[in-house]
Parts: structure tokens; C-alpha cells; sequence
């Protein structure tokens, strides 16, 4: 998943790129059907939306926090649109949730949280939002085992994220229920990819962890 750090990173990376389109996606995502994206930025385009991806409360059964931004897992961003209104000090004070600020029906099948703040990249979304830019969530349905989840856009099924990989290998029970959703493919990059690594982002990534820690501790204790 992308932290705040990677957003951060990623939009200094590209600021000076000729990119129009983003799109993003976690290790354990596997792609069905992947020209469907195509679709999914006409619509984007089409409509003058800025963001796509799934709700990370109330649409997934194991995420129940905020249904006004997205899980990371799967994203398209119009990057160019972000580019043109990009202010880092602005985005990053926006971490923060007013009750009823967002006007949506939000009839979900599963439990949410509207004044949750979970993930610390919230605020990217939060303050794309605020600045009145358009979203787009895609349906999502579960897989049997109550873990995996399918992303659906115009009655086709995308994609499957499996969700945690990063246990792949590592515990049988995850390995082999992961090994359920890999299709049978030897399909290679047709070019290399390029890699662009924050080679400070774990570093990054240990303070803030124990900043957060240390903030608990000290609620606890007042």
C-alpha cells in the first residue's frame, strides 16, 4: 500500500514527466482484464474526474474506516489535473474530518467509519476532495474466503486483489490461498520497467511509526 511518504515521493518523481494518466496498483493485484483501465480513464476523462479506486470502508469486509477516500491498492489519478493545483504544505494540513462534510449515499454493505483518519495518506485525498475534485469508486466483490476481493467496472471484473502478499511464501495458509487466484501466464514486460526507489523511504517510514507510537503513549498517560 502506498503511505503518504510514497505519494510525496511519487509526485516530485513525475511533476516534470509527461504523465497524464497514473495508475496504480499493489504486488498482489492480478490483472484479468487490464485494457478495461482504458475504459475506466474514458469515463474519467470524459467526466472530468480526478481520482478512481474502492472505498477503503464499508464496500470491503475487512476495511471499516473511512468511505470518503480510497485504499490504495488500485488507483487511477489524473495526474496532470493534481499537478496543476499541487501545494505539499496545503495537502499535508488536511489531515482532519468535519462530521457530514461530504454530501453521499452512503448505502454500503459492510461496516465504515466517516470519522476514521487510518492511513496517513488520507489527507492527499482529503484535500483533493476539499479542493472539489471528482471521484469515482468502482464496485468490489468478495471472493468465498472473506479475504480477496474482486474490482468491477461496468460489469467486468478488472481485477482480484488478494491482499496480503507480503506473507506470500512466508505462511502456507496465505501461500496457498493466494495460489488460488494466479492465473497460468507467461507473460513478460514488453519493455523494461523503470524504477524510481526512495533509497530513505524505510527510514521514513521507522520514524514516523514511532512518532505515532509516541503520540499514543502520551494520550494514554494525560
Amino acid at each position: 500500500m502506498y503511505g503518504l511518504d510514497s505519494i510525496v515521493y511519487m509526485i516530485s518523481k513525475f511533476k516534470d514527466l509527461d504523465i497524464e494518466w497514473l495508475i496504480m496498483a499493489d504486488e498482489d493485484v492480478i490483472f484479468y482484464e487490464p485494457n478495461e483501465i482504458y475504459s475506466i480513464i474514458e469515463n474519467m476523462n470524459r467526466n472530468n474526474i480526478t481520482v478512481c479506486g474502492v472505498r477503503d470502508g464499508g464496500i470491503i469486509k475487512h476495511r471499516n474506516h473511512n468511505p470518503h477516500v480510497i485504499n490504495t491498492f488500485f488507483s487511477v489519478l489524473h495526474l496532470k489535473e493534481v499537478l496543476k493545483i499541487w501545494n505539499k504544505k496545503e495537502m499535508l494540513n488536511q489531515q482532519f474530518v468535519i462530521p457530514n462534510e461530504f454530501e453521499e449515499d452512503l448505502d454500503l454493505p459492510y461496516a465504515y467509519d466517516t470519522n476514521s483518519l487510518f492511513e496517513h495518506y488520507y489527507c492527499f485525498y482529503l484535500w483533493l476532495r476539499r479542493k472539489k475534485k471528482k471521484f469515482l469508486f468502482l464496485n468490489v466483490k468478495m471472493k468465498p474466503d472473506g479475504i480477496a476481493n474482486d474490482v468491477i467496472f461496468n460489469n467486468i471484473t478488472i481485477l482480484c486483489h488478494t491482499w496480503y502478499a507480503r506473507l506470500y511464501g512466508k505462511n502456507k495458509a496465505q501461500t496457498d490461498r493466494i495460489d488460488k487466484y494466479l492465473p497460468e501466464s507467461n507473460s513478460k514486460y514488453l519493455e523494461a520497467p523503470i524504477v524510481f526507489k526512495d533509497r530513505y523511504y524505510f527510514i521514513k517510514w521507522r520514524l514516523n511509526f514511532l512518532k505515532v507510537k509516541a503520540i499514543k503513549l502520551l494520550k494514554n498517560h494525560i
